[in-house]
């Protein structure tokens, strides 16, 4: 009997300690609100948030942001207008654009959601974009990332798409950045897309979300438009590439999330939107590059400058801080100490050397040697001189006509920081044909006339390949239309 007793009473504390198991699991799982079938997310939401925050800067070590003030506080205002519709509005969302003409977006856990510029272009509506960020911030209700992490698939799809890179009609031959460069593994997914259930329900709690922010959900449809008729572009091309979440073949076709957001939206039909003055949409857009970007077109992680007027470039230590006028440039460091460029006209058929001796005055060198690097004549060495305390290194090379002349001074009278300067002087280079500053291709808005042809205009635009397409594309007018007289229309100038 006492057996039967015990057993019982182990039985007992045995289910007791199981149930306790099982309320601190759950603790540690959330129940998705946004699905209509509840799954289990075994992921705390302040984890998520802590994931959500690593990675952002992960992102903005990896890659450009778009600097334009304007447009940055409107996309702000426009994404938490449709967040704070969402399921999960208390959430801090942080809104980013991308200095990249690809035609994506993506979100990360926690509330970060990037749009690219090249995305944005192609917007014809403050109701267009609010899907595109109501489509992110449904990724990140519903825990998108979050859920495929907990399937360990999130190694499985970086490694897929390592090295795959889109690229954009705009004309410039622009091909956009490679998405392993991004370094956040849960970027790389963002960018690739989550597979076709996940980019449908996306769909649908953007347009639930966009409607109830009260923008017309008409618009969920025009922005999966504009994305079939790149995809239709860029087959009648042949360029081999997808747009917006569409590099794996488990992706939905553009036309069939076209055929879901149709049923979707179409159920919302009877709600009245209140959102339909773009007056602000051009506002912020109007000027926006497409294409190259100069910003776009020189990153380097490393802190390389850049001498237009000379037609130079090369890189200084991270940190150090550069002064420039229009002929001179002077970086420097307090640890290390300062290194001054200048340029001057050669005046007679002298050697590298000859020109520090004769006209710098440097008769003595140490560690004297000629440079032959990228292609450019040089000399460099170590002053000798009696007058001054602390080591100083110069170095002459010619370019176009002119010595350009790097002078540098440590900080003390040690010879440590001269393989700093060294490195910087054998950095030294011409710029490179296509790498300067251009002028860049920017949108502009006007209103249509009676008499406006799309043919007409594309002569006179600066894209280079298939203007009128391209220009098609920008106004949703593809493959053909026309805009009403009084329509407002971009154009590329």
């Amino acid at each position: 009997m006492n057996f039967i007793q015990n057993s019982k009473s182990g039985l007992i504390q045995s289910l007791a300690i199981l149930v306790f198991l099982f309320v601190i699991f759950l603790s540690g799982c959330v129940v998705k609100e946004s699905t209509e079938i509840s799954s289990f997310v075994f992921m705390s939401e302040k984890r998520e948030k802590e994931i959500g925050l690593d990675e952002h800067e992960k992102v903005l070590g990896s890659s450009l942001v778009y600097k334009n003030e304007k447009l940055q506080k409107y996309i702000e205002e426009v994404g938490n207008r449709v967040a704070a519709a969402s399921d999960r509005p208390d959430l801090d969302y942080t809104f980013t654009v991308i200095d990249s003409p690809e035609i994506n977006a993506f979100a990360l856990p926690g509330g970060y959601v990037y749009v690219n510029r090249g995305l944005l272009a192609f917007m014809n509506s403050e109701a267009e974009l609010a899907a595109v960020l109501g489509h992110e911030i449904g990724h990140i209700t519903a825990r998108h990332a979050v859920q495929r992490q907990g399937r360990g698939q999130l190694a499985k799809i970086a490694s897929a798409v390592g090295g795959f890179a889109t690229a954009v009609a705009t004309g410039s031959g622009y091909v956009g950045q490679q998405i392993s460069d991004i370094a956040s593994i849960w970027a790389q997914t963002g960018l690739s897309g989550f597979g076709r259930e996940q980019e449908l329900e996306a769909d649908r709690l953007g347009a639930e979300f966009i409607v109830s922010a009260g923008y017309e959900p008409q618009a969920v449809i025009d922005v999966i438009t504009v994305l079939k008729n790149h995809d239709d572009f860029n087959r009648k091309v042949s360029v081999n590439t997808s747009t917006y979440h569409g590099l794996f073949a488990t992706h939905p076709r553009n036309d069939k999330r076209l055929k879901q957001a149709i049923e979707e939206v179409d159920q919302m039909s009877d709600i009245q939107p209140a959102l339909t003055d773009n007056a602000n949409f051009r506002a912020a857009l109007d000027g926006l590059v497409i294409g190259e970007s100069n910003q776009g077109q020189r990153q380097d992680k490393r802190n390389r400058y850049y001498q237009d007027a000379f037609g130079y470039t090369l890189i200084f230590p991270d940190n150090w801080e550069v002064q420039e006028t229009i002929t001179t440039a002077t970086a420097s460091d307090n640890l290390t100490g300062t290194l001054k460029i200048e340029a001057r006209r050669i005046r007679s058929n002298i050697s590298p050397r000859d020109y520090i001796r004769e006209e710098l005055g440097v008769e003595q060198l140490r560690k004297s040697e000629a440079l032959q690097q990228y292609r450019l004549l040089g000399h460099t060495g170590i002053v000798e001189r009696t007058d001054i305390e602390t080591m100083e290194r110069v170095a002459v090379f010619y370019l176009g006509g002119r010595a350009i002349i790097l002078r540098a001074i440590a900080s003390d009278a040690s010879t440590q920081a001269d393989d700093v300067f060294l490195d910087v002087i054998r950095s030294f280079r011409a710029i490179q044909q296509g790498e300067g500053k251009k002028t860049e291709a920017q949108i502009k808005f006007a209103q249509a006339s009676e008499y406006f042809d799309f043919r007409n205009v594309a002569g006179t635009s600066p894209i280079k390949e298939f203007p009128e397409e391209t220009l098609r594309l920008l106004n949703g007018y593809y493959p053909a239309g026309k805009p009403e007289a009084g329509d407002w229309i971009k154009l590329v100038k």
